[in-house]
């Protein structure tokens, strides 16, 4: 299998109000594909989904067991510390909770989380290692050896 990530999928309780956040909150505008189920956004090198938990987990073939902490977490990059805090602030004014204030991190970077509609982990962070191309893609540097 090549190594890639082409769709993250998000399982939310209140897709609509999902996609208030998203749309009218950080103003992202969804793909042409999508409907009143579902709704997905082109994130510049794959792309991200929203679709009703229950829905989502009757796809999958498991229970859904209201999970209040899912062990997932998506990541938005900025491409400086002064970025990642106004994204927060940003985030936050679309009505996210805020989780973990933007700070300096053990791995050298700058990081910050809040809970999205959903309850899902949103970190917002500047990483020095992994910085971002022009077109916002991060820049992973190449195995050692």
């Amino acid at each position: 299998m090549e190594q890639r990530l082409t769709l993250v999928t998000l399982g939310v309780e209140d897709l609509a109000g999902a996609r208030r956040f998203f749309e009218e909150g950080l103003g992202w505008r969804p793909a042409g594909f999508g409907g009143d189920d579902v709704a997905f956004y082109d994130t510049g090198g794959s792309i991200l989904g929203l679709f009703g938990r229950a829905a989502l987990a009757q796809d999958a073939g498991v229970a859904d067991d209201g999970g209040v902490f899912t062990a997932t977490s998506i990541a938005w990059n900025g491409r400086s510390e002064a970025e990642v805090d106004a994204a927060f602030a940003e985030a936050v004014a679309a009505g996210a909770e805020p989780i973990k204030p933007p700070q300096a991190v053990f791995w050298g970077g700058y990081s910050g989380y809040v809970r999205i509609p959903g309850g899902h982990l949103l970190e917002l962070a500047f990483n020095p290692v992994f910085p971002l191309d022009a077109s916002g893609r991060m820049q992973v540097p190449p195995p050692a050896g």
